[in-house]
């Protein structure tokens, strides 16, 4: 095939990858901004390589004009969550949209591969809107904890480097270490209260603090400059405190002031 076909080819997946990151990290925005726990730790994508595509095709026996139609992963987005709870969270955000319709669903999470790679794959039905019209593609979410994650990296690597003839020693070490990321999965999932309660005080003392400053700068426009250098060292000594709720009151006032210097509506 000639190599401009294939571009042609794989530019829509390309769309839709970029479109679907945007969309992830949103989510992931829109949780943090309002000082929520967001089920999404990150997000990244990819298009197959044309040399993994043809490795595919042989494989599976797939004829050239068949690969959109029998290939659902050449858009493959990887969202990974901090706990096993956090999947089904992101698998209902997923659900619920329009814009992500879903074809299929692989939970090899509760139902775990024979080489243990865990990981929960949604195939979607996906249009993206080129110069030459509406597209639906298919692409392959997969959603997966930072430990399946991390096993399931090395685990493609040394298949790469092994051709999918792994020696059986490695087999048996990865095994184990897919048991060991279970229990990981497990125990962090006992502490997860713990760790979303530190994790959101920290984003809610990220976005106070990000208003404090702005509301400080906007002042050092419109006001006194002696006045806003004591609020600003005012600030700097309730930040030492390191007390959540002083530095809510704070906020509050110096919202108070700058609404009277008009100084909230300045950029």
């Amino acid at each position: 095939m000639e190599i401009q076909l294939w571009r042609e080819i794989l530019s829509p997946y390309e769309q839709a990858v970029d479109e679907l990151l945007i969309k992830f990290n949103h989510i992931i925005a829109q949780y943090r901004n309002s000082g929520q726990y967001s089920p999404i730790e990150a997000v990244n994508g990819r298009v197959k390589k044309i040399s993994s595509i043809l490795d595919k095709m042989q494989k599976k026996n797939i004829a050239m004009d068949q690969i959109v139609e029998e290939m659902d992963d050449i858009a493959g987005i990887r969202v990974i969550c901090q706990f096993v709870e956090d999947i089904d969270k992101v698998v209902e955000i997923i659900r619920g949209r329009s814009d992500m319709r879903i074809r299929e669903e692989k939970d090899y999470i509760t139902n775990a591969k024979q080489s243990g790679y865990q990981s929960y794959h949604i195939i979607l039905d996906y249009d993206v809107y080129t110069i030459n019209g509406p597209k639906t593609i298919q692409a392959e979410i997969q959603i997966r904890t930072l430990a399946m994650n991390f096993w399931a990296t090395i685990e493609h690597s040394l298949q790469y480097k092994y051709k999918h003839n792994m020696p059986l020693h490695i087999k048996e070490k990865l095994h184990a270490a897919a048991v060991a990321t279970v229990t990981l999965d497990k125990e962090m999932s006992q502490v997860r209260g713990e760790i979303m309660d530190a994790q959101n005080s920290f984003n809610i003392k990220a976005i106070i603090v990000s208003e404090i400053l702005t509301n400080i700068q906007n002042l050092y426009r419109v006001g006194n400059q002696r006045e806003v250098i004591k609020i600003q060292d005012e600030f700097y000594n309730i930040y030492k405190q390191d007390d959540l709720e002083l530095l809510t009151s704070f906020a509050k006032q110096l919202d108070i002031i700058a609404e009277g210097y008009k100084a909230q509506s300045l950029n």
